[in-house]
């Protein structure tokens, strides 16, 4: 629980940091005892970027419209009677491709 007053917490939502006021409240007393302030801040910023950015990414998902949001490589069934190369799926996960301005369509 943060020790952050209201005056304070009323400032940050007016800024639009709600995220890191977010990361603040859930911050644990008990596993920062002993941190530097600095660290602890750190920690915060951390927390806070990683919600914005994972925030920043659904969004960017949500205006894309994909037919399949929560397709994932990871999960993909490359059972043989599809046809589908397993080295060539990988190389399309990372995307080096783009690096190379290669077409993947043909």
């Amino acid at each position: 629980m943060s020790r952050i007053d209201i005056e304070t917490k009323l400032k940050l939502r007016e800024m639009g940091v709600t995220t890191l006021l977010d990361a603040f409240d859930a911050q644990d007393d008990v596993l920062t005892l002993g941190l530097a302030f600095e660290e602890k801040i750190k920690l915060t910023v951390d927390d806070a970027h990683s919600a914005f950015t994972q925030t920043r990414v659904e969004g960017l998902i949500c205006r894309a419209n994909p037919r399949y949001p929560n397709a994932d490589l990871l999960r993909l069934d490359l059972v043989d009677e599809r046809g589908l190369n397993r080295s060539m799926i990988a190389g399309l996960g990372t995307c080096s491709f783009i690096d190379r301005q290669q077409n993947v369509v043909s």
